[in-house]
Order: structure tokens, then C-alpha cells, then sequence
């Protein structure tokens, strides 16, 4: 507690300098690794994948020279997002999304268990990419990027491709192939140094605006709530000042764009945790790294926005915002298949399960705590922000949003 106090005390002390320095720093930085370049991504990020489809897709990703690893989660991403049970109007089924008649012809036995599951994705993934190669290998001929025609096949036919001698001039086929290509670096494992964020600075900026803010679950800082924010709100924001859209969920903020490692982190790159570190689907909660194992981030109800550290036993990972992974992110409002997880409505759900149960006890100290909550949304008097952003780093638990 002694140590979380001297370090609040002293962040408050130095104020704004404290995030300038990193600020500055990071064009600095920037300028020292960018003539390091980036080496071809040969695996998966960490936790890119669900743990339970990561070796399906490491082993079937390799399947043809067209297809890699990443660039199979990228399509079951955009597909389904991961969503095994996933459908959609145009009755396509499961996690790589087959129409029944595709199905018919090209499902497979992946697992050898005597049964082609389109609802299994121990199927439906070797399918998916024994599918994509197959059409790989029936417009190989075609010019232009071998990987673009076999996505462009995979959504508008093959005969669609061989007749305009490459992706065929259809928006959605050709926004498929864009947003798929456009995610594939942010399932990609970097195998070297990753480039820094022009935006990176002013992102952070905009965050360090807003220390002190009290947070608020669902905030996404407009007028009607006062200015506040939950975690995903803040960063949506910070990034979108500087002309980046993010989605609305931190578990779908992780892909926009590739991974840096714990050693490699810069000012600006998003920080994401999560009480299960084997899937980017699980996380709860984000922040913006401002160096020095610090991010600014809005943690839970009744704190602030403020600075807090990263090493925590639920560090998940972290993101190097690029503007093509993020233009390729779902948008607001997209197929709930694309959003498996939510934390927002999930922790509401389980909050209100919660409050039914306790309610049903007649236990009052607990009923009370749910009244405060409520009395937060509802636009009670609410703390202006101040010091209290730096001088409270480090204490209390993040909650999921």
C-alpha cells in the first residue's frame, strides 16, 4: 500500500511532465526502431485465437502457399468471429460460415470421427481451408495476388474471378478481401520490430485530458453523460480524436493491429487483460500505455480515470494501432456474430442475476451498493475531475467493460 501511495503522490507532483516526457519520447523511439523494419510474421500473436481452435488453424493455415495461419483466423474472424454456433440470414452455418449446399460438396471429416459437422469447428475449420485451397488452386492462373483472388473466390465464386481476371469490381467481395487482408497482420505473430504510431502521441494526449473523469459502465464520453467513460469508451475516443475508428469492445480493439511484446511496448500502444490469457475473445478491460509500466485508463465504477500499472497477474497483451487493421474492424452495429463476447452487456447481465439474488435475500447492505450504482447512471452529482486520477494509481480492482 506504501509503495502504491509514494508512487501516486509522486505522479501527482509531476503531473502533466510525467506523461509529456513519455509523450516525446515516443517519436524519439520511434525514430531509433524504424529503420529496423518488420521480418514476415511466420505464427500466430498470442491469444489472437481461442486456445480451443489454435492448433486447428496453426496446422490447417498451412494447408497451400496461398493460404497462412493468420490469414485463416483472419477469415473465421471476419466470418464469425469465432463463433462456432454462428448464422446468418443468408443461412450460412458455424464458424466458417458454409451454406448447406457448399457444405454438401466441400464439408470434411477433419477430426475422423465418421461425421461431417458444420457446427464442429474440428470440422468446419479444415473444411474452411481445404476449401480455400481448392479454389487457390482452381484461379492460380489468374494474375495478380494469389491469396486476394482465392479470398475473392471463396466469397463471389471462382468463375467470378477468372471472368475479370482477379477480384471482381463487387464491393462486398472486394470489402471482404480488403478487411481480411487488412486483419491478417493482427493475428500474425511479428517477427521482428514492430513500427510506432504517428498517432500515438496525441491519442495519449487526448487520454491525459481526461484524468480525473470519473468513470462511468457504458460511457463513451458524450454530453448527455457528463463526458464520461468506461475502459473501451476512453481508448475508442482517445483514437478517434486523432482520426482511427475502433470498435465499441475491448476484446475487439485487440485486433486493431498487430501484437509488440511486454519488452517492446511504446507510449500509445492499447494494453488489454483478461482472467483467461489464452483467448482475445475474454478480455474485460483495456488502457493506453504511457511507458514506464504505466497506462491511463478508466478502471471501474466509483474510480477515476487515472494512471495505473500494467504488470498485473491478468495482462493479457497489447495492440500497436494501425489505421488498416482498425478500418477493417467490424463497425458499430455489425452482425451480433461478429461479438461473441460483450463484456459491457454480459457484466450488466450478471450484475442485474446479482442484484435479483440478493434482493431475493433481503440482504440490504448489498441492495444498497446496487442503488449507488444506479444512482451513478441516473446523473447524480458526480466528483469534478482533479488530483485524485494520480494520487489513487494503483489501488482497486478493474472491472469488465
Amino acid at each position: 500500500m506504501r509503495k502504491f501511495w509514494l508512487i501516486g503522490s509522486l505522479l501527482a507532483a509531476l503531473g502533466t511532465g510525467f506523461v509529456a516526457l513519455l509523450v516525446v519520447g515516443v517519436f524519439v523511439v520511434a525514430g531509433n526502431l524504424s529503420n529496423g523494419g518488420a521480418g514476415r510474421a511466420t505464427g500466430l500473436a498470442k491469444g489472437s485465437v481461442p486456445a480451443a481452435y489454435q492448433a486447428l488453424v496453426q496446422k490447417w493455415g498451412n494447408l497451400c502457399p496461398a493460404l497462412t495461419p493468420a490469414l485463416l483466423a483472419s477469415q473465421l474472424y471476419q466470418e464469425s468471429g469465432f463463433n462456432p454456433r454462428a448464422r446468418s440470414a443468408a443461412a450460412a452455418e458455424g464458424i466458417a460460415q458454409f451454406i448447406p449446399s457448399t457444405w454438401a460438396t466441400h464439408g470434411v471429416d477433419g477430426d475422423k470421427d465418421g461425421v461431417r459437422d458444420v457446427w464442429n469447428p474440428a470440422d468446419a475449420i479444415p473444411s474452411a481451408a481445404s476449401y480455400d485451397c481448392e479454389l487457390a488452386s482452381y484461379v492460380k492462373d489468374v494474375p495478380g495476388d494469389r491469396s486476394a483472388n482465392m479470398l475473392a473466390a471463396y466469397n463471389a465464386g471462382p468463375d467470378a474471378v477468372i471472368r475479370y481476371g482477379g477480384v471482381p469490381p463487387y464491393s462486398e467481395t472486394r470489402n471482404y478481401v480488403q478487411t481480411i487482408r487488412g486483419l491478417e497482420e493482427s493475428f500474425s505473430a511479428p517477427a521482428g520490430r514492430l513500427q510506432p504510431s504517428e498517432q500515438a502521441a496525441a491519442a495519449i494526449s487526448y487520454a491525459q485530458g481526461k484524468l480525473g473523469t470519473p468513470y462511468l459502465w457504458g460511457g463513451t464520453g458524450t454530453a448527455a453523460q457528463r463526458g464520461r467513460f468506461d475502459c473501451s469508451g476512453l481508448t475508442q475516443a482517445a483514437y478517434e480524436s486523432v482520426g482511427i475508428d475502433l470498435p465499441r469492445v475491448a476484446n475487439d480493439q485487440y485486433n486493431a493491429g498487430p501484437h509488440p511484446g511486454r519488452d517492446e511496448l511504446l507510449p500509445g500502444d492499447l494494453v488489454f487483460f483478461s482472467d483467461d490469457l489464452t483467448n482475445s475473445r475474454a478480455i474485460r478491460h483495456v488502457g493506453i500505455y504511457v511507458g514506464g509500466g504505466y497506462m491511463i485508463d478508466a478502471p471501474r465504477t466509483g474510480a477515476v480515470i487515472r494512471f495505473d500499472p500494467i504488470d498485473t497477474p491478468d495482462y493479457f497483451g497489447a495492440t500497436r494501432v494501425t489505421q488498416a487493421a482498425a478500418a477493417a474492424l467490424p463497425e458499430p452495429g455489425a452482425s451480433e456474430s461478429l461479438r461473441p463476447v460483450d463484456e459491457d452487456r454480459e457484466a450488466e447481465k450478471a450484475k442485474e442475476k446479482e442484484k435479483e439474488k440478493t434482493e431475493a435475500k433481503g440482504d440490504g447492505a448489498q441492495a444498497g451498493g446496487g442503488a449507488a450504482v444506479a444512482g451513478e447512471r441516473s446523473g447524480t452529482e458526480s466528483p469534478s475531475p482533479g488530483a485524485a486520477a494520480l494520487a489513487g494509481a494503483g489501488t482497486g480492482p478493474r472491472r469488465a467493460d
